[in-house]
């Protein structure tokens, strides 16, 4: 039997993809997968759009979103997957930390005007489609003025941490992240683990803490990831008792490089890999 895909990591223009949550299911259903879940940044926004489109074409669409949590090493990224239409706890939560992230993406392009450049957060907002603005349409808007050659380069020079004009935002700590997905009834995992820039005895210790607060899968499948990096999250999963899980961390033309279900060309994550998420989920007596 020809082995089908899924893409279980995946942003829309609800947080700071470029895609509609509509046209991305589109993509998905155009390029063949069997499921995709979009798993946009702090927001459940476009999930309703996502899951209608779904309906439309007959690809399953997994409702989800990616929290960034604050650890001693730098953001790590929670992904809930297989969240309920109304997850309230989860709004609220949301709603607060927007109203931070507004503020702090204020704070990034005003760090930007006083090292010279020349773009103003009325521009940044109108290039995210008056959605969500992320610092990946900072990054549009500085190429635009041509300020730097690829978005990327915004991240390295200028707003990623470390960089001039970086302005941290609030961020839940890992266990809240996880408590609070785990509340919902979804499958928490968390997302490409092997970026992370920390000792893998401080990783491994963390995911056994997070198991403890919920934590069920690793995204061992991940557009960065080498197989090492593979090999690696399939280890710390056999130990902790996790299942796995995988996605492109698609953005569309913010990160024109990666496709959806095939990353930078190598990924290809089947749906076994589903099957074991639902089959986790069924175990705990959750919906699928």
């Amino acid at each position: 039997m020809t082995p089908r895909f899924i893409d279980l990591h995946t942003h829309t223009t609800a947080s700071d993809g470029s895609d509609s949550p509509a046209d991305l299911v589109r993509k998905a259903t155009e390029a063949g997968l069997a499921a995709v879940a979009v798993t946009d940044h702090d927001t459940v926004a476009g999930l309703d759009e996502a899951v209608a489109m779904g309906h439309e074409t007959g690809i399953e669409v997994v409702r989800g979103c990616e929290l960034g949590v604050r650890s001693e090493y730098g953001e790590i990224h929670i992904l809930g997957l297989w969240l309920p239409e109304k997850p309230e706890t989860l709004l609220d939560a949301m709603k607060e930390l927007r109203r931070h992230r507004n503020e702090r993406n204020e704070r990034i392009v005003d760090n930007l005007r006083t090292l010279g450049m020349d773009i103003t957060y009325e521009e940044v907002r109108a290039l995210s489609g008056g959605v969500s603005v992320g610092r990946p349409h900072i990054a549009l808007a500085l190429l635009r003025h041509g300020y730097i050659r690829t978005p990327q380069e915004a991240f390295d020079r200028f707003i990623g941490p470390g960089a001039p004009a970086y302005a941290p935002k609030k961020v839940f700590s890992p266990a809240e992240g996880v408590r609070l997905l785990a509340s919902c009834g979804a499958t928490v995992a968390i997302a490409h683990p092997m970026l992370l820039r920390c000792p893998e005895e401080w990783l491994d210790d963390t995911v056994a803490d997070l198991k403890v607060a919920g934590l069920d899968a690793i995204e061992a499948y991940h557009s960065e990831h080498s197989h090492k990096d593979e090999r690696r999250c399939v280890d710390i999963a056999d130990r902790h008792g996790l299942v796995l899980t995988g996605g492109s961390d698609y953005h569309g033309k913010a990160k024109p490089a990666i496709s959806l279900g095939r990353g930078r060309g190598g990924l290809r994550v089947t749906t076994h890999v589903l099957d074991n998420l639902k089959r986790h989920r069924r175990e705990r007596g959750l919906p699928v």
